[in-house]
């Protein structure tokens, strides 16, 4: 029977109960990174988290809960490195490549068990993946960093657009993080490069989408994203 956690005293700090997570979630990424999603149990995560089965159930009922977890923990991390630069920048350039840049560096450190994680995450049926229902919290926490990205900037955006931005934006940071999966270079020295390059780029498509004779493309494409929304899953 799982012992219920303490809660912890008014002294400022960690909780017992946050303590206990946090070791059973490193004790997760460990193995999953030696042994793999699905060779790793939770009476092996239990007993390398020095918890019983019991407690490493009542904290995740699952692996995949482990892995929300995990998101979780990054979306957290990557928050946090996010604000000194929309604190700092105005620009919507400096800013959307901060903002990026610090997703990437706070998730170096996990970069192997990332590796190991896209098998699975990979396939659009697992609910590990980031457009699954199950990842719908993080995944609705980054788009509406992105809305920051783009409100605090000096950004001149048509209405339409700005609606759609902070999703795009998300999805354009999806593709950053899945080319650094596969960077191999010294300090994934690529992908940075490769956020340096484009984001100059995406700041003009912005900026041209206000042209009048760009409009109605800009508006063909809001369309087309509307329009997909609308079709129903499988």
């Amino acid at each position: 029977m799982p012992v219920v956690p303490d809660e912890g005293d008014a002294s400022g700090k960690p909780r017992k109960a946050e303590q206990t997570k946090a070791r059973i979630v490193d004790a997760a990424l460990e193995l999953f990174l030696a042994r793999g999603l699905e060779g790793t149990t939770m009476r092996a995560i239990a007993a390398a988290a020095d918890v019983s089965v019991g407690n490493a159930y009542y904290y995740f009922a699952s692996k995949e809960h482990l892995i929300q977890e995990y998101y979780g923990r990054i979306q957290d991390l990557h928050l946090a490195a996010a604000r000194p630069v929309l604190e700092r920048e105005r620009g919507l350039q400096e800013r959307l490549r901060g903002v990026v840049r610090a997703h990437i560096e706070t998730a170096a450190p996990y970069h192997q068990f990332a590796e190991v994680l896209f098998k699975t995450a990979a396939d659009p049926r697992s609910p590990l993946s980031p457009f699954s229902a199950e990842s719908s919290k993080t995944r609705e926490q980054s788009v509406a960093l992105y809305t920051e990205v783009l409100a605090g900037s000096d950004a001149k955006v048509t209405k339409d657009l700005r609606a759609e931005l902070p999703e795009l934006l998300w999805l354009y940071q999806m593709g950053i993080v899945l080319y650094w999966v596969h960077d191999d270079s010294p300090g994934t020295a690529r992908t940075l490069m490769l956020i340096d390059r484009t984001v100059p780029l995406i700041d003009k498509m912005i900026s041209l989408a206000r042209l009048p004779v760009l409009r109605p493309i800009a508006m063909q494409i809001i369309t087309t994203i509307r329009e997909l929304r609308e079709i129903p899953a499988a």
